[in-house]
């Protein structure tokens, strides 16, 4: 491998470190906003889901959730899986919450920049 080819691999490496970390911050910061907080939360809950289980206690799963995929994203294992899997959760915020797109406009700003973060990942470890 030559020294450009070095430098690229270090520039993307980096750039994947700068898109983990933003990413993870998103899911950190809503999981524990959501236990300070849970009132201020529940309002994003699909309301066909809390149909089936009470609001807050789906708002304690998903920010269990939340906090799962910010430390798998920080890992880097199965980077891809875990960039899609963000990609597709702030999809299905901002889906399922048509009115609110004042608010979660920026999901689909963060949703691409995970998709980015998955296609510039290798599949492996």
């Amino acid at each position: 491998m030559d020294m450009q080819n070095i430098a690229k691999f270090k520039q993307t490496d980096v750039a994947s470190w700068i898109l983990r970390i933003g990413l993870a911050f998103v899911f950190l910061y809503a999981a524990i906003s959501g236990i300070q907080s849970p009132q201020e939360w529940v309002g994003y809950l699909p309301t066909f889901m809390t149909k089936f289980m009470a609001a807050t206690t789906l708002l304690r799963f998903f920010e269990v959730y939340e906090f799962a995929l910010a430390l798998w994203l920080i890992s880097g294992f199965y980077l891809r899986y875990a960039a899609l899997l963000t990609a597709l959760t702030l999809g299905g915020i901002v889906v399922t919450n048509p009115g609110q797109l004042i608010i979660t406009f920026r999901d689909v700003g963060l949703a691409c920049t995970a998709l980015a973060l998955a296609v510039m990942s290798k599949s492996g470890k």
